[in-house]
């Protein structure tokens, strides 16, 4: 099958680390196209889906709520965690086959973290997901697990195969996991 640029490029959704909110409702926010029937439905399901549904509930104009008070005296400004989770519902709300983090979970706490990982792996359940992160707690629910090194896949394989090699994934992912469970830590 042929692809046109804009069809190449709608096959994606994205997050970024260095992402932006823009000065327009909560809806626009998570959609970024031009708004068609049925929308709410799907913008307040993502929303839930990612976290972020229990915070923009409680604004005074839910889903229509401008974000930043840049253009809007009323506007409502979320936290760097808040801002996150919105932006990952635009992957729920996107149907997309190939979808790229970069980092999308930098401001989360650990228990956040996984509980939007899960989310995050049931939404994209039958598309390709390209997960970018030095947090390597993510890794453990990815099918195949790259290791980048100076630009070079240094590791290739599953978490668990991975651990068992006990070369630079390993050493780590322990030392990742030190910080948060002491000095007792599993390698499986």
């Amino acid at each position: 099958k042929g692809f046109t640029l804009s069809s190449y490029r709608g096959s994606f959704s994205t997050v970024f680390q260095d992402f932006k909110l823009f000065s327009m409702s909560v809806k626009d926010n998570v959609l970024l196209r031009p708004g068609k029937e049925g929308d709410e439905e799907v913008v307040e399901n993502a929303l839930k889906e990612s976290g972020a549904y229990e915070r923009i509930e409680r604004m005074e104009n839910g889903l229509s709520t401008v974000l930043t008070r840049e253009f809007d005296d009323k506007g409502e400004n979320l936290s760097v965690g808040e801002q996150q989770k919105l932006l990952l519902a635009r992957i729920f709300a996107d149907d997309t086959p190939f979808v790229i983090l970069d980092e999308p979970s930098s401001a989360l706490d650990p228990i956040a973290e996984y509980k939007m990982f899960e989310n995050m792996m049931r939404a994209t359940e039958g598309r390709s997901v390209i997960f970018i992160s030095h947090r390597l707690s993510s890794a453990v629910l990815a099918d195949r697990v790259l290791l980048m090194d100076n630009g070079t896949i240094a590791e290739a394989g599953t978490h668990r195969e991975l651990m068992a090699r006990n070369g630079k994934y390993a050493e780590m992912f322990n030392r990742q996991a030190e910080n948060y469970l002491g000095s007792e830590v599993s390698t499986n």
